[in-house]
């Protein structure tokens, strides 16, 4: 496999490089929820066409949910510094100290792809705990993964997990420091009415509500750390257009969609790169329109880098359990942002259906 790491070197320049780069990991989270039934006779997932994507999509499969935890993700992999900061405060409340939050990506088979996305190895270490918010001490995370990905399916499962983290399969990322080796399970949810607490969840990541405080606050009903993302240009706004763009198109099979479904120029500037590559696969549409997001936005430095993966004693709903980061395609969590969403990352470092 290979990791790519990305350094971001400057500011959003113009909003058609930042919404061809936002729609990227929007495409790959679509990709990857889809439901493996609906790949039957699919040779690999990565091969499937950009125009069918919306066809194999069913409703609720990468819906915007999936694509808001894509976003927060590639934000911090990407090192956006007006998401690093607000989880390095985060954390700063859960009595874990940074100003270089990583984020692992949790993704349990939520609704289609079987795996975790892949990260380097040096992140979940045999040392790596999970600090729940409970007195005692916190459990070493590595000696847990089969059983929570054993969790996410299979409830009779749940109850073998330790009291402090049992709720720990409902994470959608881990946010943490890997140079103290600690980490919070993270919720991610696009609708803040929709928060639930959890044995073992610590924090939740939500758009800031028009009107509302955008300030960090601790629910104290649901013991959780509760961080909205401000919505302005740098990430909420970016990412709203950017998922408008991508409805769009896979209504249209990906060909650019008429006028009065997307009006704005710069809309339909960013539709017709990717509707000229529908006949491509999905990886090599996301793959080809790295040249148009943003240029010098960010440093890459590619690399090999194998996958670590796991066995389950039981027999769990997924298949390959590894450690987690954003790498090229590359796909998964691949992709440059408005500075906010974008391709893995600066920062060591990534969907539920």
């Amino acid at each position: 496999m290979q990791v790519r790491e990305e350094k971001q070197r400057n500011e959003v320049a113009e909003p058609v490089t930042a919404l061809t780069a936002v729609a990227r990991p929007i495409i790959a989270s679509v990709l990857h929820s889809i439901s493996a039934e609906r790949l039957q006779g699919v040779e690999s997932r990565e091969d499937i066409p950009l125009r069918m994507l919306g066809v194999l999509r069913n409703e609720g499969d990468g819906d915007v949910g999936v694509a808001f935890e894509y976003a927060v993700h590639d934000a911090m992999a990407n090192g956006n510094e007006a998401i690093l900061d607000r989880v390095s405060d985060a954390l700063s409340l859960c009595r874990i100290k940074t100003d270089r939050p990583s984020s692992i990506f949790f993704a349990m088979e939520k609704a289609g792809s079987q795996r975790l996305i892949n990260t380097q190895l040096d992140l979940i270490t045999d040392d790596s705990r999970v600090l729940s918010g409970n007195r005692g001490q916190p459990v070493k995370l590595k000696n847990y993964l089969n059983q929570l990905a054993a969790a996410f399916r299979r409830p009779s499962t749940r109850p073998n997990l330790p009291q402090s983290i049992r709720g720990l399969w409902k994470a959608d990322l881990f946010l943490g420091a890997p140079e103290r080796e600690h980490w919070v399970g993270t919720s991610v949810r696009i609708n803040p009415r929709k928060l639930e607490g959890a044995h073992g969840l610590r924090v939740a990541i939500v758009p800031a509500q028009y009107g509302r405080s955008d300030a960090l606050r601790k629910d104290e009903s649901r013991n959780l750390i509760v961080c909205p993302v401000p919505y302005d240009p740098t990430f909420m706004l970016i990412f709203w257009e950017g998922w408008r763009i991508v409805q769009s198109l896979m209504e249209s099979d990906f060909r650019l969609p008429a006028d009065r479904d997307l009006p704005a120029p710069e809309h339909r500037q960013v539709a017709q790169i990717f509707a000229e590559r529908r006949d491509l696969s999905v990886k090599d549409a996301i793959e080809s329109t790295a040249k148009f997001a943003q240029p010098h936005l960010l440093e890459t430095d590619a690399r090999d880098l194998s996958a670590l993966p796991y066995s389950a004693e039981a027999p769990a709903g997924t298949g390959t359990l590894v450690a987690p980061i954003a790498y090229g395609f590359e796909g998964d969590t691949a992709t440059p942002p408005p500075a906010s969403v974008g391709v893995p990352a600066s920062r060591p470092v990534r969907p539920s259906g």
